[in-house]
């Protein structure tokens, strides 16, 4: 036994963690998907957007409080610190094995959300990024690569099937994180002062924020609507910016102490196999389609296939397509069908919770039906019918009412069984293409790809949501009257930028004074980042249209000849 295996921390090492005779494999998921379950609440965020938007407004956002932009890119941070833990961390695991990198991941994932609480309670920013984006994000990709390699060794009979189970968990983690996190925020939320209804106070606006003349001195306020205050208990009129707490910080220091402790629990059932072993009276069927390898490519030779990169753009287009509209799904479904009765915050809340069921289901029954189909006509389905859905979602925006709001619902759901589906089936479609001696850290390589849609996915949603929202709004102010404007919001037209800053100028209070007959141009907000989404899956279908198997020169004998011999 090496020095390092039995060293201080060798009980943790995969040499020290082989099942015994007669091990039960069913026992291996479980571990997985609990850790999944608590690593998958990254799939919640969008919960989040609504209190770290308004932290010190509470009921609305103040002049001073973080943008969603902003707080958006914390999501895409986590993302980019997963995949470049997972591909730094693949290679490391096939090495130490998965309770190591699990116990870890635990650490890491548990720790950064504590940072991250740190960060709300003082206000700064830049704390919420380096603990939950940084240190949490690394935590999700060691966390998330931990299991895949060695399902696959338990399960070779059912590759998809195993990787499907594994990443089921990650998809469902906001099954369980969206209303664990309502409820906690729920029950450490306080609401503000309230000062009183508008029409009773004396406003003024200085540097597009909104100030109250009260007998204690002049005081920032945020004017909240009945339907904003209504979640506080409260009434509409003006409330004191700092004065309450949306119970962010809180509900994110709960999260980091109960996330490590289920992890470190679940990271300590991780058994590996013996060398060579297989289900008892099972042999590998040959490949109808020739896409199935019967050999090994190396970790390092893998990158320089044609074929892993023909998955990175699959993947990372496929990703993409989703990941942005996932950060926003809560507030993009009360801007596009707020109007009607049936969206309150608690219909919002459960269709993020909905998401989250699909993305799990769609993980375990798309990589299990990748066993019957192949893996690459699985990806075929994700790409033809996610472009026709894509495309939908404006069709529906526009036509309004609750048939719209149906077909609105559907379609997005169909979209997240794929979206998740195309996580959980492409381990197998690595095992398939490479062979499992480096799966593991091959996988992790390749997510790489989610870091990078990570950045684009929430880049390309807020920047064309923000660009159509500012012409919306250019649009609205050229229609109305600038004396009503100056009186409604206490500065000129000129001030127009500085106030819609400052959140005292939106779409939503613009429309309260709007000429009569004028449109709401909010519905349509999201119509051009549905348009490039669609047009990325379709550059994603040709990439997988050109995958074919890896050629003999590739393959680790050829190029590893020490490596086989080591094995």
């Amino acid at each position: 036994m090496s020095e390092s295996a039995s060293g201080p921390l060798g009980f943790l090492r995969k040499e020290n963690i082989v099942a015994p005779e007669g091990y039960n494999r069913w026992r291996v998921p479980p571990a997985s998907i609990a850790i999944h379950l608590c690593i998958g609440s990254v799939y919640a965020w969008s919960v989040f957007n609504p209190p770290l938007t308004r932290e010190l407004g509470i009921v609305a956002s103040s002049g001073a409080d973080w943008s969603l932009s902003s707080v958006v890119w914390i999501f895409s941070v986590a993302i980019v610190a997963l995949g470049l833990a997972a591909a730094f961390g693949g290679k490391w695991l096939e090495k130490v094995g998965p309770r190591y990198v699990g116990v870890v991941a635990a650490t890491l994932w548990g720790g950064g959300f504590i940072i991250g609480s740190l960060g709300i309670s003082s206000h700064q920013l830049w704390l919420v990024y380096l603990g939950y984006g940084v240190f949490g994000g690394a935590g999700l990709g060691l966390g998330y690569v931990s299991p895949v390699s060695t399902l696959i060794r338990w399960f070779p009979d059912r590759r998809g099937m195993a990787t499907g189970m594994a990443i089921m968990g990650f998809g469902g983690g906001a099954m369980i994180g969206a209303p664990l996190i309502g409820w906690l925020l729920s029950n450490f939320q306080k609401a503000p002062e309230y000062l009183g209804a508008e029409s009773t106070l004396n406003l003024i606006t200085e540097g597009g924020r909104r100030f109250a003349e009260t007998a204690s001195g002049k005081v920032e306020i945020v004017l909240a609507t009945a339907q904003q205050a209504a979640a506080f208990g409260g009434e509409a009129g003006a409330y004191g910016v700092g004065t309450g707490n949306t119970g962010a910080a809180a509900t994110f220091m709960a999260l980091g102490i109960g996330y490590f402790i289920v992890m470190i629990i679940a990271a300590f059932q991780y058994r590996v196999p013996k060398e060579g072993w297989k289900p008892e009276g099972w042999q590998p069927a040959p490949s109808a389609s020739g896409m199935v390898t019967r050999n090994n490519v190396h970790i390092d030779q893998a990158l320089k296939t044609r074929q892993f990169w023909l998955l990175w753009i699959v993947l990372c287009f496929n990703v993409t397509a989703g990941i942005g509209v996932i950060g926003v799904a809560k507030t993009m479904i009360n801007e596009i069908f707020g109007e009607l009765v049936v969206v309150t915050a608690a219909f919002a809340g459960t269709y993020v919770l909905m998401i989250s069921v699909f993305n799990m289901v769609g993980r375990f029954f798309w990589a299990s039906t990748s066993d019957f189909i192949g893996r690459k006509n699985t990806y075929h389905c994700f790409f033809i019918l996610g472009t026709i859905l894509y495309l939908s979602i404006p069709f529906w925006a526009g036509m309004g009412g609750g048939a719209a709001l149906i077909g609105f619902y559907i379609a997005t759901m169909i979209i997240f069984t794929m979206y998740g589906g195309g996580f959980a089936t492409i381990p197998a479609y690595l095992a398939d293409m490479f062979g499992t001696m480096h799966v593991g850290g091959i996988h992790g390589r390749l997510l790489t790809a989610w870091s990078t849609a990570g950045v684009l996915g929430p880049f390309a949603i807020t920047y064309l949501r923000d660009l159509s929202r500012n012409n919306a709004i250019s649009d609205l102010v050229a229609r109305m009257d600038p004396a009503a404007f100056a009186e409604r919001f206490g500065a000129p037209v000129s001030s127009l930028q500085e106030l819609v800053d400052a959140n005292t100028v939106t779409i939503a209070r613009l429309m309260e004074i709007a000429p009569a007959g004028t449109a709401d141009p909010t519905p349509s907000l999201y119509n051009t980042t549905m348009y490039a989404m669609a047009a990325l899956l379709v550059i994603a279908f040709f990439a997988n249209l050109f995958v074919r198997p890896v050629g003999d020169r590739h393959h680790v004998e050829k190029t590893h000849p020490r490596a086989v011999a080591a094995e």
